[in-house]
């Protein structure tokens, strides 16, 4: 499949997403620095293909950086992917420790519910 298939494809899988789940806010990861133009342009893309159909649907997006939500959750921004898993799995009463990228996603919602219900209502006012 050609990049822009994929991409278009991204867009339908993300459309498909929002309208069976019917969410009422994004949060995702900011973007993260990368040292490879060539990597930087494929995640940036693939990420507006994703970003765009959310935006289309109304919903807030919210943007947390990296460190931020390894704080929120570890309380160490610069804490490993296996720290992050296990302290998902913790926090949540998990049987099993998720995959990465699944620890990933319920890290940065974790971080996000954490963030709103702060009293100052932003995760960088909780770090």
């Amino acid at each position: 499949m050609t990049q822009a298939g994929c991409l278009a494809a991204n867009a339908d899988c993300m459309l498909a997403l929002l309208r069976e789940w019917k969410p009422q806010v994004c949060a995702v990861e900011s973007v993260i620095y990368v040292q490879s133009y060539r990597t930087a342009i494929t995640l940036g893309a693939a990420r507006g293909s994703a970003l765009v159909p959310i935006a289309q649907a109304g919903l807030p997006i919210h943007q947390y950086p990296p460190k931020r939500v390894k704080q929120a959750i570890v309380g160490r921004g610069a804490a490993t992917k296996e720290q992050v898993a296990f302290m998902v799995r913790a926090r949540l009463g998990l049987t099993t420790t998720p995959d990465h990228d699944a620890a990933d996603a319920l890290a940065i919602a974790l971080a996000h519910s954490q963030a709103v219900s702060s009293p100052a209502g932003q995760l960088g006012e909780l770090l």
